[in-house]
This record gives structure tokens, sequence and C-alpha cells, in this order.
């Protein structure tokens, strides 16, 4: 799920401590980043940024639609699990492929 990359010199350790954060505090960190336009410019927050604030309304969106209390409840811990694991793939200074969401956020310009 997530590509094996190098740490750029370019990504800084603030940028890999947003990234996880806009994964595991998505989708309220996601929308604070793109307020800030600083953040918003630096080419690895620009990227998980936008997947992260996908996935995390996704997430809520499916939850409520699809579930009930047991299964919206369901969705969203699997959702928080993989989460973690971007962003802890991310605070590695990883780039994540989620699936859909990736080529969606590209292909609009996003990431």
């Amino acid at each position: 799920m997530s590509a094996q990359f190098n740490p750029s010199p370019e990504i800084s350790d603030d940028d890999r401590l947003w990234a996880m954060l806009s994964y595991i505090l998505s989708p309220i960190v996601p929308i604070i980043l793109l307020l800030i336009p600083e953040k918003r410019e630096r080419p690895f927050l620009k990227v998980h940024v936008a997947q992260s604030l996908v996935f995390g309304v996704a997430v809520y969106l499916i939850s409520a639609l699809f579930g009930g209390i047991i299964l919206g409840t369901i969705i969203r811990i699997a959702g928080f699990v993989f989460e973690i694991i971007w962003g802890l793939a991310a605070n590695r200074g990883e780039y994540v492929t989620i699936p859909v969401i990736t080529d969606l956020c590209k292909k609009q310009g996003w990431a």
C-alpha cells in the first residue's frame, strides 16, 4: 500500500510530522494545513494532505450512509487503522498509494 522511498532532502522533519498528523487526525488537520500557504505549497505535504482529506471524508460518508451504529463504528475503526498505517509511512518520508483515492487526487490536480 505504500511505495518505499528514501526521504528526500527537500522533505523536512516538519513535513513528515504534518503529513502523519494529516492522516491520523483527518479531516481536521488537512483542512487546517490547506489554510496555511507555506504548508500547502510543500510538495510532500500537498500529496499527503489531499489524500488524507479525501480518505477521511470518504470514511465518514461511507460509515454514515451504509452503517448503522455497529457497522458504522466498524467502518470508522477500520479507516482509523489504515490512517495510522499510512501516517507512519508518511512519517518515514514515504509516499502512500491509496487505491482509487491517489488516482482521483492526481487526476484532479490536488496532489
